[in-house]
């Protein structure tokens, strides 16, 4: 493929990871001198980031790839990601798909592409300063990937094999990367990567995340800064004095995965029920107004009834702001696929019930607690329009309250402090805090 001013639709599925990974090829194809557009109907090539972390994630990753060509057969598709890199051949017999890109390539992806010299893949960052609003795709967080790969083995998880072994970026590169997003509008920076916590440990550097959040603090100018899933495994209570500077986003998600220690050791997950209480203990002693989220698997390989109310028990009592809850998948590869004792559908469903019931419980007392309160908010986009009152905008809290307020114009990517006035089913709503004179 030729490199010739091209108008390029980029799409992703998946988790965070994939989602900075999306965002760093846009502004790489931006700095190469192409066009980034907001529909595949606009596009010559559409390049799409899949995943395979579940069985419907795998097929999701087809069918966005067959409705992209249906949306515009003419374009060329680049498929990379996690199913393409675990299955390139069905891949490749998909309507439009001209190339795949595994995952060890995928970082190189705008060059081969383009078919740049590798050795020398120069991105102009002029472009970024021409066009300062926040962000490629139209949003005011940027997520930025600071590692790749998986050193655990977590029995369900296909990832270790798609992703391959643990990898950090430089320090100095990340940081140069945050504050030229910084330069170019954005306000937030979200750290990203398959073992986040694991940060430098390909180093044999064990403090390697928080000299990293150190580094970025001290070296951009950038407002916030919040850090994706970590395993609680990696943290030491020690880290949570990071968050004594304020710029520090107080959210925590920590995939405990199960409440039950005999799930989570047939799970390979490096935790248990009292070492994981006494991480998030240590968190919220040291951390004020922290929202911790969490990931739950509901009927693992030998799940019993007995376990399920075990981690059921445990998860209530943890008291999670939210929580991501997963029915389990056997994917193929995997040790747990092998597993005797699989779930029925039907338990596996009515234990997912259960579990999201209680995350919205869990964010309900939550918001509560912040009735009438002053925060500060990040407002991201305009999300349905107008009405005589106003434009109605939605942003989020440094600790992940999603806030919708209704204010004179369109508030997108700024940060205005508010006062937090109701609990909705989706969040909070907000009233602007008039100005002192």
């Amino acid at each position: 493929m030729t490199g010739g001013g091209m108008r390029v639709y980029l799409e992703t599925t998946g988790c965070r990871l994939n989602q900075s990974e999306v965002e760093t090829l846009a502004r790489q194809f931006r700095q190469a001198g192409h066009t980034i557009v907001h529909t595949a109907e606009e596009a010559d090539l559409c390049v799409v980031n899949t995943c395979a972390v579940t069985r419907e994630a795998a097929r999701s990753s087809r069918n966005l790839i067959r409705r992209l060509n249906r949306s515009n057969s003419q374009a060329e598709i680049v498929a990379t990601g996690c199913y393409a890199h675990l299955s390139p051949d069905a891949v490749g017999e998909l309507p439009g798909v001209s190339q795949i890109v595994n995952n060890i390539e995928k970082d190189r992806l705008v060059p081969l592409v383009l078919h740049m010299d590798p050795a020398d893949p120069v991105f102009e960052q002029e472009p970024l300063a021409r066009e300062p609003s926040a962000g490629a795709l139209g949003r005011t967080r940027a997520f930025v990937k600071v590692q790749d790969g998986c050193n655990n083995h977590c029995t369900f998880c296909i990832t270790t094999v798609a992703r391959g072994a643990g990898r950090s970026r430089p320090v100095a590169e990340i940081s140069s990367e945050i504050q030229a997003l910084v330069d170019a509008g954005y306000h937030e920076a979200v750290l990203t990567g398959v073992h986040l916590g694991s940060y430098g440990h390909d180093h044999r550097d064990r403090e390697g995340l928080p000299k990293l959040v150190r580094a970025i603090l001290d070296d951009t100018d950038i407002s916030r800064l919040r850090l994706s899933s970590l395993e609680p495994w990696d943290l030491k209570p020690d880290l949570f004095r990071l968050w004594e500077n304020p710029r520090l986003c107080r959210h925590l998600h920590l995939p405990l995965q199960s409440g039950c220690d005999a799930t989570l050791k047939r799970m390979a997950r490096r935790t248990s029920q009292a070492a994981f209480r006494e991480l998030v203990a240590a968190a919220r002693s040291m951390i004020p107004d922290l929202a911790i989220s969490t990931d739950i698997i509901t009927g693992f390989p030998g799940e019993t009834d007995d376990e399920f109310e075990d981690s059921f028990a445990f998860v209530r009592e943890m008291d999670f702001m939210k929580l991501h809850v997963f029915r389990y998948s056997q994917r193929a590869g995997t040790s747990a696929a092998r597993m005797p004792g699989q779930v029925p559908n039907d338990a596996k469903k009515e234990r997912s019930a259960r579990m999201l019931a209680l995350s919205d419980e869990g964010a309900q007392r939550f918001y509560q607690r912040f009735v009438g309160r002053e925060m500060a908010v990040l407002w991201e986009h305009n999300i349905t329009g107008a009405c005589e009152d106003g434009y109605f905008n939605a942003g989020l809290t440094d600790n992940y309250i999603r806030v919708e307020m209704t204010a004179p114009r369109v508030l997108t990517n700024q940060i205005d402090s508010v006062r937090l006035s109701a609990v909705t089913d989706s969040g909070m709503r907000a009233e602007i805090v008039p100005a002192v004179h």
